[in-house]
């Protein structure tokens, strides 16, 4: 998997701005599914079987990002968020737009102002040494960038919220196009704009009217120093198996029908309660008049930074996971 997840790390597309991972995504499912569509906001929907329960299981495209609100008159960007930046991480890192530019991101008077920062005190310097900023303007969005490493079993890079969800449901439906039979109707739902308010999955529980939700996500751990995290999700400890966060609490019949697929097949899982945040089967849950919804965690190191980390035996527990869920005819 890690050539797939190396693929869709390091591709740009903040809340909005997915067409690039859409295209990549598109190319490895291209001869996975039975019908790939795109809907008019922008979701990759993808079919696989069909009768018996309909199931969307959904992953998200986007990263957080930000868009460029004005130019000063010294010629440096200001900005706004999209999605949860985190202002004490953001001194002299790079964003990237999409025509290749990369910026730098700093803050006024970094050094001299302890106290923590707040987003209007930062600026992007994109001077190509001519007067002008390489052809990126007002409005254009970027993505924060920094390479896919690997130490270990675990592995870095910026946006593995959430494509490491994604690679997670590739890597399930290769596994369940080599298996033969699906007992399920399931649509594999890689979504929009879930890091500015779960958007792209609502559209499309509303369109697909699923019997039951899936979400592939990250969450937080608790095992660092001095961890403000009041949970017990660690990394290489396996799948995270959601019981509750902020926007969700997970009906009992789907937490305990993870918890039975888990233990059938003996694969590692810990419980999670999240108490800040939610995930798109937030989203999904509220649709129509109700989806029983769950969510596969993956745990992750330093979220919303340039830096999360994951362990590939917790991404390998998670595609086993909801491999073994979605081979068998679901039961609530």
């Amino acid at each position: 998997m890690k050539e797939t997840i190396k693929k869709l790390v390091e591709a740009w597309g903040p809340s909005g701005f997915e067409h690039q991972v859409r295209a990549l995504i598109q190319a490895e499912v291209a001869d996975l599914a039975d019908e790939i569509r795109t809907d008019s906001l922008g979701n990759l929907i993808c079919r696989m079987g069909s009768g018996g329960a309909r199931v969307m299981v959904a992953a998200h495209m986007d990263e957080i990002g930000l868009i460029l609100t004005y130019r000063d008159d010294k010629g440096f960007f200001r900005f706004s968020p999209l999605g949860g930046l985190i202002p004490d991480s953001l001194t002299g890192h790079r964003v990237r737009f999409e025509n290749g530019v990369t910026g730098v991101i700093h803050r006024e008077g970094a050094f001299r102002r302890p106290e923590t920062p707040t987003l209007d005190e930062f600026f992007i310097d994109l001077d190509d040494g001519n007067g002008g900023s390489a052809g990126v303007q007002v409005g254009d969005p970027g993505a924060l960038f920094r390479p896919y490493e690997e130490r270990g079993t675990r592995i870095m890079a910026k946006s593995m919220d959430d494509r490491i969800g994604c690679a997670v449901a590739i890597e399930a439906m290769r596994r369940l196009k080599a298996g033969g039979d699906i007992p399920n109707e399931v649509y594999f739902v890689f979504t929009v704009q879930e890091e500015v308010g779960v958007r792209g999955a609502r559209t499309a529980a509303f369109g697909l009217e699923p019997t039951l939700g899936i979400a592939l996500d990250v969450t937080a751990t608790a095992d660092t120093p001095r961890s403000p995290n009041r949970m017990v999700v660690g990394l290489g400890k396996g799948a995270a198996i959601k019981v509750h966060d902020l926007g969700l609490v997970v009906p009992p019949a789907v937490k305990e029908m993870m918890i039975r697929a888990a233990e059938s097949a003996g694969i590692p899982y810990q419980l999670e309660l999240l108490a800040m945040g939610s995930t798109d089967a937030s989203g999904i849950s509220l649709s129509g008049s109700g989806v029983p919804s769950g969510c596969i965690s993956i745990p992750c190191r330093y979220v919303h930074t340039t830096s999360e980390t994951v362990d590939l035996n917790d991404v390998e527990a998670c595609v086993g996971l909801l491999t073994t869920i979605l081979q068998k005819p679901i039961e609530l």
